[in-house]
């Protein structure tokens, strides 16, 4: 008797439009019940799909497929890391970064027929004080922006630029932090501080273009304190891929880093998108590398 393979579908159902349908009947018609096991599971608040993996684990799933925006792939995918269950993905979300760049079809016809082939590599992931990210994680002006996304609760492209005019007119943004890179330590009061393990934002935006998530390595991105006229100056040559002509900007390619605040004991950072406050005053940030197993397109 030939054993079956046992997939778990992690569905967040508000990714992106709110509007998909996902049902047991609708995946049976792409896996049959002669060769597969399907288990299709919800997300209803942040951290559920964290829970919902783990229970998936224990009921010795195959794959987990986890269907939704780069907060719910990451939360999935943190229980996988340094496992040997696979990672397949349905790209629901609004931004899509770390789907996009694996050339994971936003259509999910196409997307659940690429977990149909099973055709499976190993990526690296990034560590930020032990919380995985497989994107990008970020402090100063992108972990404002996400914090504002998630207040207005509308998971809309205009809700990100509502966020990030809100960020720029933000008062209290100013901390200055040391740097400690590549044998390198200096202090600066940055406009932002962006690591990343992929090329995309999504919305077809990168600020890290160069970055691969099979290379070993962080892409950098640290911008210094900007004037209002410079940050929109950014913002324009950052969807031309060209803002590294800004003087105010450095990158660099590193497998650790840790940032220090100077007078906080506490960090507002972004990771894959989501809002996370940390509550200690170092960072350490480093890459761990082939620990997750996904799902792509050959």
């Amino acid at each position: 008797m030939t054993k079956l393979i046992n997939i778990h579908f992690i569905v967040n159902p508000i990714s992106g439009s709110g509007k998909a349908n996902f049902t047991l009947e609708f995946l049976n018609s792409y896996f049959s019940k002669d060769n597969y096991q399907l288990s299709l599971k919800y997300s209803t608040y942040k951290r559920h799909a964290i829970t919902l993996t783990k229970a998936s684990i224990s009921e010795k799933a195959n794959i987990i497929v986890a269907c939704g925006g780069d907060g719910t792939i990451n939360e999935v995918a943190s229980c996988l890391v340094n496992s040997s269950i696979k990672l397949g993905i349905v790209p629901m979300g609004s931004g899509n970064g770390l789907a996009s760049h694996l050339k994971i079809p936003k259509n999910i016809d196409k997307a659940l027929k690429l977990i149909q082939e099973q055709f499976v590599t190993s990526i690296d992931v990034g560590s930020n004080n032990g919380t995985f990210f497989f994107s990008n994680t970020g402090i100063g002006f992108d972990a404002r922006v996400i914090n504002y996304y998630e207040a207005l609760n509308k998971r809309k492209l205009l809700s990100y630029f509502r966020s990030c005019i809100k960020a720029l007119s933000d008062k209290d943004k100013k901390q200055a932090v040391i740097i400690d890179i590549n044998g390198h330590s200096f202090e600066i009061n940055p406009f932002l501080v962006f690591t990343s393990n992929s090329n995309e934002l999504g919305y077809n935006l990168s600020l890290t273009p160069k970055a691969s998530l099979q290379d070993g390595q962080l892409d950098v991105l640290i911008v210094s304190k900007l004037s209002l006229l410079r940050a929109l100056l950014l913002g324009i040559l950052v969807m031309f891929k060209k803002h590294h002509l800004l003087s105010n900007v450095t990158s660099y390619k590193t497998k650790s880093m840790r940032i220090s605040h100077t007078n906080s004991k506490q960090f507002l950072t972004q990771i894959d998108g989501e809002s996370h406050t940390i509550l200690n005053k170092t960072l350490d940030i480093s890459i761990l590398e082939n620990a997750l197993k996904v799902i792509v397109n050959r």
